[in-house]
């Protein structure tokens, strides 16, 4: 690998721990109802696993409020099972045609739960991309070695992934501190 797509390679798995990470933080509950709570909910319909997203369209018509509104009404009890089976945490009301989740105000204890989970997932995120960085520093080695770049370009590689690793972890830093600060407000 030359010194482009060692960098190249190692930006794009970071970006893809990044959107993980964000991912994770957007299935968190914080007291304010989000379309992401119950996106990665999978239904069994018609024998498969299905995400809810697909089945049905989801909407916040009040801030502790969540409707979810089923394209196809026979799907309406695999939804609602669904939904009790989740770790969400949050009872289905259904009225036929529309399922509300109603969303409780988080007690202070579930509070400091949660910012403990967003660190969790922020080291789960930056070894991640530390992980990548080590790769990154391995490949420039092992290109030095088989004489496809000199020593002072490895040197320049080695520089330019660990910018990259700043640059990512300081996403992931940002992102971590927003969502707990998120958490935390009453």
């Amino acid at each position: 690998m030359d010194q482009d797509e060692i960098l190249l390679d190692a930006e794009e798995r970071m970006e893809k721990a990044v959107e993980v990470f964000h991912g994770q933080l957007q299935g968190l509950r914080t007291g304010r109802a989000t379309p992401g709570l119950v996106d990665s909910i999978r239904v069994e319909y018609y024998g498969s696993q299905t995400p809810i997203k697909q089945l049905a369209s989801i909407t916040v018509p009040e801030p502790q409020q969540i409707a979810i509104r089923p394209f196809d009404a026979s799907s309406i009890s695999a939804i609602s099972k669904a939904i009790q089976a989740s770790d969400v945490g949050l009872a289905p009301n259904s009225d036929g045609r529309i399922i509300r989740l109603n969303i409780p105000p988080l007690s202070t204890e579930r509070r400091r739960q949660l910012v403990s989970r967003v660190k969790e997932f922020a080291e789960e995120a930056r070894i991640s991309i530390r992980n990548i960085r080590r790769d990154g520093n391995k490949h420039a080695d092992q290109a030095e070695k088989d004489k496809l770049m000199t020593e002072d370009i490895r040197d320049t590689t080695k520089d330019k992934v660990q910018e990259l690793t700043k640059k990512y972890e300081g996403r992931v830093n940002e992102q971590a501190t927003t969502k707990e600060k998120e958490v935390m407000e009453e």
